[in-house]
C-alpha cells in the first residue's frame, strides 16, 4: 500500500519595503503557505490588489519560517 506524506502548510513571515512614485512604506506579514515561495506569491497577489503595488515596486528583504510555538501576529 502507498502512503503518500501530506505536506505541512507553515507561517512564514515575510518582512521588506514597497518603493511607489511619493510613497515609501516598510511591511511585516505573515502568511501561511507550504513553500516560501507560495508564500511570497500571496503577498504579490494581496498588495497588488489592496494597495494597486506592482511586483518590481516590492522589495522583499527576508522571508523566515515563524516557530509553531511564537504567538501569530494579526495578518
Amino acid at each position: 500500500m502507498w502512503l503518500k506524506k501530506m505536506s505541512e502548510v507553515k507561517t512564514y513571515r515575510i518582512t521588506g519595503w514597497i518603493n511607489k512614485p511619493n510613497f515609501e512604506n516598510r511591511f511585516r506579514k505573515e502568511l501561511r503557505s507550504i513553500k516560501p515561495e507560495d508564500a511570497i506569491e500571496e503577498l504579490y497577489k494581496i498588495f497588488g490588489s489592496k494597495h494597486r503595488v506592482k511586483r518590481f515596486q516590492i522589495k522583499i528583504e527576508k522571508v523566515e519560517e515563524v516557530p509553531a510555538e511564537e504567538p501569530n501576529e494579526r495578518t
